[in-house]
């Protein structure tokens, strides 16, 4: 966590969902079908209509872990839309708020996990790069969009203030769950934009064989 930014301690209701990464600032539409989740829904509306999104994390040798380990770090959405379908279903649409750190699961009766978190503030607000890491940041996304056949108004993304532009590459881009992850996890919107860049000309290399991006 930024070490400038200040922490509360909340308990909050955690949606652990693989592949699944929601940023500050960032919108992450869900549809909610499970009947854990759909309790946990109902919930959240009439307490604080927040949910922590953070990643499961498969560890060796615990590949059937029930329930299984929590990445470190999430980011708490708020729900801003909510469609309640006549089955119990429901469409939501998160805002990102704020990074959290897991300190500990809390034992309880609900169908779905709680956590104690360290919640950082929305320090990422009115976070600014320097212009020459914000062109270096336009231009690679450039390329990256160009490499993979994505229609992009670059007169819109120009007006984006910087954090929510890096933020947005973070979750639109097609990396991979730990790449999002790591983006996450870092520190400063600084950091996150420097890490973005590597992780656009990482995966917009192509293997020869199928044009695709590769790992290898």
């Amino acid at each position: 966590m930024t070490a400038a930014a200040p922490l509360t301690i909340q308990r909050i209701a955690i949606f652990p969902l693989p592949g699944a990464v929601l940023f500050p600032g960032l919108h992450l539409p869900l549809h909610i079908f499970e009947p854990r989740y759909r309790a946990m829904v109902q919930e959240v509306l009439v307490r604080d209509r927040r949910i922590g999104m953070i990643q499961p994390r498969v560890l060796p040798g615990e590949e059937d872990r029930e329930p299984p380990a929590l990445y470190g770090v999430g980011c708490v959405g708020k729900i801003v839309d909510v469609e309640a379908l006549d089955d119990g279903r429901f469409n939501l649409v998160l805002e990102g708020v704020a990074r959290f750190r897991v300190r500990r699961e809390l034992d309880v009766t609900t169908p779905f996990r709680q956590v104690e978190a360290e919640i950082e503030s929305e320090a990422e607000d009115g976070a600014a790069l320097a212009s020459i890491e914000r062109a270096s940041l336009e231009r690679e996304a450039k390329r990256f969009a160009e490499r993979q056949g994505y229609v992009v108004d670059w007169n819109a993304v120009g007006q984006l203030d910087d954090a929510t532009l890096v933020n947005g590459i973070a979750q639109v881009a097609p990396f991979d769950a730990a790449a999002k992850q790591a983006l996450l996890e870092t520190r400063s919107i600084e950091e996150r934009a420097e890490l973005v860049v590597q992780l656009m000309q990482f995966f917009g290399r192509f293997d020869s064989d199928d044009g695709r991006s590769t790992l290898q």
